[in-house]
């Protein structure tokens, strides 16, 4: 089976991370997926020595925040007002959940497209 050369020409590839094949990429990759789960993952030997088996748990990790933040964006006009919020607070939470969902949809595609050339990395790898 062939393997797919991968670009990261688009706007999900996250800045931090190198281009792949370049010089250090897959450290790159390792430490920004690093900041998207949460401490005591990211010094767990297995995912440090991994780098796909880490963006496998950073892509599980995003799409729970999607979900938690959907959900208190679906929730808060129902559920805020019960809490003696002022409309004005209500409002501003509403658009900075949506915003939230919006940035960890940017988030999750970005952490599908390093993964999928993680993957591709591993699998050109003498020995797969």
């Amino acid at each position: 089976m062939a393997l797919t050369t991968y670009s990261p020409i688009s706007s999900d590839w996250p800045c931090q991370v190198k281009t792949p094949g370049s010089y250090d990429w897959e450290r790159s990759a390792a430490k920004w997926l690093r900041e998207l789960v949460p401490a005591r993952y990211a010094s767990y030997p297995a995912l440090i020595r991994h780098p796909v088996l880490l963006a496998r748990h950073a892509q599980i990790q995003v799409q729970n925040e999607v979900r938690v933040a959907r959900t208190a964006l679906q929730t808060a006009r129902a559920e805020l007002p019960a809490l003696g919020l002022p409309e004005s607070v209500i409002e501003h939470t509403i658009r900075m959940y949506a915003a939230e969902v919006m940035q960890l949809q940017h988030i999750a595609r970005s952490v599908r497209a390093v993964s999928q050339a993680l993957m591709e990395s591993n699998l050109a790898r003498p020995g797969h």
